[in-house]
């Protein structure tokens, strides 16, 4: 079903922007060409998208980097159009411009080459804020209770989406970002690797994250990719030096317990309560739950603090209100009663190469035990 809404969103919006565009720009002497250059675009997301990792010449890879730019570009164009679409249905009542005007070839020139050409900028400058790794900051406090420490950093990650096409470079970025930050502790918030973890580049991968510097380690939850991938037994994350915790708990140096629940999509997933009856209410509870899906339930448990990823905070440029309205929180952070929650917006991405909502991020939470 996921793959027929991603088809669906595809295919209806380009066919309102193909004939809009021909109706609006294109003269009759050129729509042959004009159709055959659209369908060519058009057809080249579904078609050499879909080549695996495996079938991967240079040539194919090539052009299955590019293929990844054209749904946000055609999404981009579409919004271009339906806003050009909005101000001529706007000049029917303010007669902005006289039909004389629109009509005229330099005209028609002017506003298909602006919109064209805004579209790519938008996926340019959408693939550079994907590539350029920012860290957010956060100071709170939390009661210390028995706390043997007064004060903890945590960094926090997550939505990698690690596959054979990551480039080692930006998995470096991110490792040399993590360690000039000097955390105490590292968190994995799930969907950190695609499928088995087994390819190219994967060794590369995991001898990088293993140069990471945190004081109490690096601790991770596995997501719905890691359950499409069936990486729910945690071989990559043992070999990359990352402590999977599945509906577990660890107390951590006298100052905190640090539990890790399963994603939505595992079956023998335990209810927030039930996880937490094992513990004592003598130190703070920082919890880790991919999905920020049950935030009101946790709000009235001993968690002091939350962190959850997945929803990319839409990734694209309008969808992220979309997200929002999936979720009481889809980014940033919130404190509800007692608990301190926090959702990032991810550090990579799934699909295309392209984020115009939100940011590839690291979030650094210095709590303080008051």
């Amino acid at each position: 079903m996921f793959h027929l809404y991603i088809t669906l969103a595809y295919i209806l919006p380009n066919i309102y922007v193909f004939f809009r565009i021909r109706h609006l720009f294109i003269s009759k002497a050129y729509r042959r060409l004009y159709i055959l250059i659209y369908l060519l675009l058009f057809a080249f997301y579904p078609l050499v998208g879909r080549q695996s990792a495996s079938e991967m010449g240079a040539v194919i890879k090539a052009l299955t980097t590019f293929s990844g730019y054209i749904l946000p570009f055609y999404l981009y164009l579409f919004l271009s159009v339906l806003l050009f679409d909005l101000f001529l249905l706007l000049n029917l009542k303010a007669r902005i411009l006289s039909a004389e005007t629109r009509r005229s070839f330099s005209f028609r020139v002017i506003i298909l080459s602006t919109m064209t050409l805004l579209s790519v900028g938008v996926v340019v400058a959408g693939a550079i804020n994907l590539n350029t790794i920012r860290v957010s900051k956060y100071q709170i406090e939390i009661p210390r209770k028995n706390a043997v420490n007064d004060h903890l950093r945590i960094a926090f990650v997550a939505d990698f989406h690690i596959q054979q096409n990551t480039s080692i470079g930006f998995v470096e970025q991110f490792v040399s970002k993590v360690n000039a930050l000097k955390p105490d502790l590292l968190l994995y918030g799930g969907d950190i690797v695609e499928g088995d973890g087994e390819n190219e580049t994967t060794e590369a991968v995991e001898a990088s994250l293993r140069k990471i510097v945190a004081k109490y380690g690096t601790y991770g939850v596995v997501g719905n990719h890691e359950f499409y991938g069936g990486q729910q037994q945690g071989s990559f994350f043992r070999r990359a030096g990352i402590t999977l915790l599945c509906d577990s708990i660890v107390k951590i140096d006298s100052s905190f317990y640090l539990a890790g629940r399963y994603d939505q999509h595992f079956g023998r997933r335990k209810n927030v309560n039930e996880l937490l009856r094992s513990i004592t209410t003598d130190l703070p509870v920082i919890l880790m739950d991919h999905r920020p899906t049950e935030i009101q339930e946790v709000s009235q448990t001993a968690t002091a603090v939350q962190f959850s990823g997945h929803t990319h905070n839409g990734q694209l440029f309008p969808l992220n209100f979309i997200i929002n309205s999936m979720y009481k929180l889809s980014w940033g952070y919130r404190k509800i009663r007692d608990t301190h929650f926090f959702v990032t917006s991810g550090l990579r991405l799934w699909g295309p190469p392209v984020k115009t909502s939100g940011k590839s991020e690291v979030m650094l939470v210095d709590i303080n035990f008051k």
